[in-house]
């Protein structure tokens, strides 16, 4: 028996309310499709920090390892006259280690094997002259750039023949002021006349000044033990084949005299120096994945203990 109170759909209103019941279930659909995109999302995000969180982890530990390495060094100085030494290099000869699943790549450098911007005098300016007209800088703009570095760091305001003060920096659209103070990062280095982006930090496959100047080794001989090739042939007397000489000749001993390795008796700015101060560049890398997880660090020793004076986790290409 048909009840009397319910009264039965039209046509009409029987295509709404199907028309309702599929937007209803668009909804819920959709609903449904960004919660499990929004889950799928988080699940990746979590796994990739994860990963990063290892890769940088190992990087880390190839710090530590450096560091050890640095210390094993020093307190066995004997092993660096053998030919067969365990000890590791610090002039930027490659290591690696594994650790777990992980492995991670570490370099050493020594910053008295640089050229420290800081004790950089009129004299020793050809050094730098030489290095920046090797890397493919004109000469005038070097002697622009020698002279400035010079100007920016000493305590007058005497401009020197290619040099800038304070007069010339006050003048640019942005100006500021000589420091007439030594340099407290190597980026300062961009703020001084002459000194471009492309000449610091490199690019097209070339090598930035970057890497071969320092404000930490506080010598002003450089470390024929530790001083890349770039900079050995920026020293006065110092030829490509003497350069080489050198390179070859510390991969297995030490070098005590200069000139056991060919260099002209006479020759300044260069000499089988100890430094105490290190710049440790350490990758993570998580199973067969090429992209890693790079750090670098640099630490001075002061007895039984270190410190740092620079750290960057993560460091990019131009840092």
């Amino acid at each position: 028996m048909r009840n009397p109170f319910i009264r039965p759909l039209t046509t009409s209103e029987e295509g709404v309310a199907l028309l309702m019941v599929l937007w209803v279930l668009t909804i819920l659909m959709v609903i449904v499709l960004s919660f499990s995109f929004m889950t799928r999302t988080e699940t990746l995000a979590t796994l990739a920090f994860r990963e990063g969180m290892e890769k940088k982890f190992l990087a880390e530990a190839g710090i530590q390892r450096g560091i050890e390495e640095i210390y094993y060094m020093k307190q066995n100085p004997q092993l660096a006259q053998l030919e067969e030494s365990d000890a590791w290099k610090t002039d930027g000869t490659p290591y690696s280690g594994r650790l777990g699943e992980g492995d991670y790549a570490v370099r050493i450098t020594d910053e008295s094997g640089k050229i420290d911007i800081n004790t950089l005098t009129d004299a020793s300016g050809i050094i730098l002259k030489t290095l920046l007209i090797q890397m493919g800088v004109e000469d005038e703009q070097g002697d622009t750039i020698v002279d400035s570095i010079l100007d920016w760091k000493d305590a007058d305001d005497l401009v020197r023949l290619h040099g800038a003060e304070s007069d010339y920096y006050q003048s640019l659209p942005n100006p500021y002021k000589a420091k007439n103070a030594n340099f407290d990062t190597l980026e300062e280095l961009l703020l001084v006349k002459g000194m471009t982006y492309e000449i610091f930090f490199g690019g097209g496959g070339k090598k930035g000044l970057v890497n071969f100047i320092t404000i930490n080794s506080g010598m002003n001989i450089i470390n024929v033990n530790a001083a890349p090739k770039e900079v050995l042939m920026a020293i006065p007397g110092i030829t490509p084949e003497i350069a080489d000489a050198i390179i070859s000749y510390r991969q297995n001993k030490k070098i005590m005299n200069i000139q056991e390795v060919g260099v002209p008796p006479g020759t300044a700015y260069i000499g089988p120096v100890d430094g105490n101060t290190f710049a440790i560049e350490a990758i993570g890398h998580k199973g067969d994945e090429k992209k890693g997880y790079p750090i670098k660090a640099v630490v001075t020793l002061d007895g039984n203990k270190y410190r740092y004076l620079y750290y960057k986790s993560p460091v990019t290409a131009n840092q």
